[in-house]
């Protein structure tokens, strides 16, 4: 098995970062020009278990000093939009289902409930001065290169008074990106929170240059499997009208089709899936479990009252690993897969007083959130019964431990195939050191270190890893962070807000 090569993660001074190992004589990629919005075409390529295609990564670039950017952001909606509500679903009958693309899951797809959202979003109130050279004087204290406080923060209360806002730096979004990732009480992985890559894109506000600007996100942080963590960073709210939002929770994931009581595909995309058939999309033919949903995006400014469209996501700008196990040839013929990078799309940035709804941001996946949660937990692909049943396990009783060993091996052949594939990915042991490795650093600097326990645990072996043994920080709301508000949860899930 070939495993990773640690590297130096910028501003952190550990080689801790999961890297690809390096591959020789990779054949070119053919160029592709990044469709918009169209007619979905062949099934995405998928990366098998080995040599990626494409030229070698680009060396990491150093960030110039000073905040870089992260963040991700998902802002109240601009109104009442027109789409599929959960009583107007669109059903695949048995027919339309293709005979050898796996099986269809007995999972029932749940829709949040309209009725529990409100309806409209509230404008952007003014900024809170207050609120605002909180944030200008963090900076100038962790930056002292940036000179003092106080003409900045002079600057900023005359420029509220007389806007009602106030426009952020360059320097300014990258620090308050990165330390809402430092901030991120359920992310395991904020060692790494000066590496994040800021870009830019505050001037862009049209839906169709959005989704052209988050496909430009999937193929700058992919960079053939050398993940970079970043964050794209939009037009924010306020007082002159809202921000674009992205409605998908991330920028890939998986259609689910309803099938008389079951799905083929990701049961939590269910009702996605059907508001992007409302807006035009045509999934493939045949459908298959792991067709790649349509950015649905809402355009801000002057194009907020355009309401959502659908834009195809390239087939190239989509890196995916065919998982198959080391010790277990059978394990391949399951034709699962999982895609390479995990981008959130749908939270909300705040920094300062200014909040940026459409902000995606990316790390790395740690190998259980594909193995234990996206193709374990019986919402989602609910795959332990057949794994265990391959492996000859005895299913009947839960004291023969059948889901534990399953999801074990699982785990086994996300890892071996990622490695393989030469694409970056953490386990769950290393990580757990690294984030307490960060937790040690914070409080040495004296800092507040906010830690949502539920969710750093990782969900097998939780009491094997060190995270699991101690005590941290409850969870704040103060300072640059990222929220995920009621409508933009609704949106993600397909409900129209």
């Amino acid at each position: 098995m070939t495993r990773g090569v640690a590297i130096d993660v910028v501003g952190s001074g550990d080689p801790v970062v999961p890297t690809p190992h390096p591959r020789d004589r990779r054949p070119q990629p053919r160029p592709r020009v990044p469709s918009v919005v169209g007619a979905a075409g062949p099934p995405t390529p998928v990366v098998p278990p080995g040599p990626l295609l494409g030229p070698d990564p680009a060396p990491v670039a150093t960030p110039p000093a000073g905040p870089p950017e992260p963040a991700s952001v998902a802002v109240p909606d601009q109104g009442a939009l027109t789409t599929a509500s959960p009583e107007s679903t669109i059903e695949v009958g048995p027919g339309d289902l293709p005979a050898t693309d796996g099986p269809a899951t007995d999972v029932p797809a749940t829709d949040l409930p309209v009725t529990d959202v409100p309806a409209t979003d509230a404008p952007a109130p003014g900024v809170d001065p207050g609120v605002a050279e909180e944030f200008v004087r963090l900076f100038h204290t962790e930056n002292p290169t940036a000179g003092p406080a106080e003409p900045r923060v002079a600057a900023v209360r005359e420029e509220i008074a007389r806007t009602g806002t106030y426009v952020h730096t360059h320097a300014e979004l990258e620090f308050g990106a990165r330390i809402a990732w430092r901030n991120s009480a359920r992310c395991i992985g904020r060692l790494y929170w000066r590496s994040l890559h800021l870009r830019d894109r505050r001037h862009v506000t049209a839906p169709e240059q959005v989704a052209a600007e988050c496909v430009g996100h999937l193929r700058e942080a992919t960079r053939r499997g050398r993940i970079r963590s970043t964050i794209t960073i939009f037009a924010p709210d306020g007082p002159a009208g809202p921000g674009p939002r992205v409605w998908n929770e991330q920028l890939i994931r998986y259609a689910g089709y309803r099938a008389g009581g079951r799905v083929l595909g990701d049961p939590r995309y269910v009702g996605f899936t059907d508001t992007a058939r409302s807006l035009g999309w045509l999934p493939p033919s045949p459908m298959g479990r792991f067709d790649v949903l349509p950015l649905v995006v809402s355009g801000g400014g002057e194009h907020a009252a355009g309401g959502p469209q659908f834009f195809e996501v390239p087939r190239d700008a989509v890196l995916e690993v065919a998982l198959a196990h080391a010790e277990h040839p059978w394990f391949a013929e399951l034709g699962l897969r999982w895609h390479a990078l995990p981008v959130i799309s749908n939270m909300r940035l705040d920094i300062g007083g200014i909040s940026y709804p459409a902000a995606p941001f990316n790390g790395w996946y740690m190998a259980t959130e594909i193995s234990a949660r996206n193709l374990a937990d019986s919402d989602r692909y609910d795959m332990l019964a057949e794994v265990a049943e391959a492996m000859g396990l005895d299913t009947s009783s839960d004291r023969t431990l059948w889901r534990d060993r399953a999801a074990i091996e699982l785990t086994a052949a996300v890892q071996h195939s990622f490695d393989e594939a030469g694409v970056s990915l953490a386990d769950h042991h290393g990580e757990s050191r690294r984030f307490l490795r960060f937790v040690e650093k914070e409080e040495a600097a004296g800092r507040h270190c906010p830690v949502d326990w539920s969710w750093i645990v990782p969900p097998i072996s939780g009491g094997l890893t060190p995270v699991f043994h101690r005590y941290y920080d409850e969870p704040t709301d103060t300072g640059p962070m990222f929220h995920l508000d009621d409508q933009a949860a609704a949106r993600g899930q397909g409900c129209p807000v």
